[in-house]
């Protein structure tokens, strides 16, 4: 794409940022939970944190992981804290689940692997949320897009188009993804399916679905592919799956295929290039072929956002796509939209 933009990770500018951004009170009390860390999580510079065991804390202002010094803990703290956090997120960790996501009160993602899984310590990896309410304009004034894509990104969502919102790692998915579905009507009924539930969207009618991971005696589990499932029972709207990165590929594709526009999914994908054959690897773990996965994804999604992450921590939409079938496989093209 010719003019790529920013999506901010600091929110928008002026006012619109301001109200965007965490109350300070709110954030202490969300911090609390944090025990050891709380003053990491009330510092509304740091999006992420990371303890690896006993060697070390480390934390991220948007810039690269710097290590934080002072801090000192045992193997057996870190596997305490742990087990705590997870425990507030209303989960458990132990040797037979020793790999948890979790979704605390205050909307951040917490990731704990227990040693010896991790082998060099219990590993706490925090995402932080740091926007409430985030929407297209607020990330517009903030610098993320100029006046013409704000307008084209508001269109899709008018138009009820299907998206998918890919790129890796902290690149902003779920920030953009979250603006995109603020912006319907607030006549609709959104229903969003994570596995750990991150989306914070500002819309009146949003119901979050999360799965759910089995009890200490192996049963309950409730996967997305699951919950993509009930939720075409749950008259929606919109259906959202946050992270596609199973067999859901599969019930989200129909889903999209037969009369449920609107509906949105993310994917982790190092490039645009490289989004047909994640979905081709996903719709084999659904039982597809490559064929099967190129007729459904064609026909389902409207259009690919991209994003990826600079060296300094700016989240920018690189490239926009669509999908296209060529020889029965699925190929994407990229396109400049305004």
């Amino acid at each position: 794409m010719s003019d790529p933009f920013i999506v901010s990770r600091r929110g928008g500018a002026g006012s619109a940022g301001e109200a965007a951004a965490l109350s300070a009170p709110r954030r202490l009390r969300d911090a609390e939970a944090f025990g050891p860390l709380a003053p990491y999580v009330a510092d509304e510079s740091v999006t992420d944190i990371f303890v690896n065991g006993s060697a070390g804390l480390f934390i991220d202002r948007g810039s690269g992981a710097e290590r934080v010094t002072e801090w000192r803990a045992s193997e057996r703290e870190v596997h305490d804290l742990a087990t705590d956090l997870v425990g507030v997120g209303g989960r458990h960790v132990d040797d037979s689940s020793p790999l948890v996501d979790v979704r605390m009160p205050g909307g951040a993602r917490v990731h704990v692997a227990l040693s010896p899984i991790a082998t060099a310590g219990t590993a706490i990896s925090i995402r932080l949320a740091r926007l409430a309410d985030v929407d297209l304009d607020g990330l517009r004034e903030g610098g993320a897009f100029p006046a013409a894509a704000r307008e084209w990104l508001g269109s899709l969502v008018a138009r009820r188009a299907n998206i998918l919102v890919t790129g890796g790692a902290g690149c902003g998915k779920t920030t953009l993804l979250s603006a995109l579905l603020g912006a319907a009507p607030r006549h609709e009924r959104i229903i969003t399916i994570e596995d750990v539930a991150e989306l914070r969207l500002n819309h009146p009618h949003h119901i979050s679905l999360e799965a759910r991971q089995a009890n200490r005696e192996g049963a309950g589990a409730v996967g997305l592919a699951r919950l993509v499932r009930e939720s075409l029972r749950m008259r929606p709207d919109r259906i959202v799956v946050g992270e596609c990165r199973g067999e859901e590929i599969r019930d989200l594709l129909t889903a999209l295929n037969t009369g449920h526009d609107g509906g949105a999914g993310t994917l982790h994908a190092n490039g645009l290039a490289d989004v047909p054959a994640r979905l081709e690897a996903l719709g084999a773990l659904a039982g597809w072929d490559d064929h099967a996965v190129a007729r459904q994804a064609s026909s389902a999604f409207d259009v690919v956002l991209h994003l990826a992450r600079d060296a300094a921590g700016d989240r920018r939409l690189v490239a926009v796509g669509e999908f296209r079938q060529t020889g029965g496989r699925l190929e994407i093209e990229q396109v400049q939209p305004w």
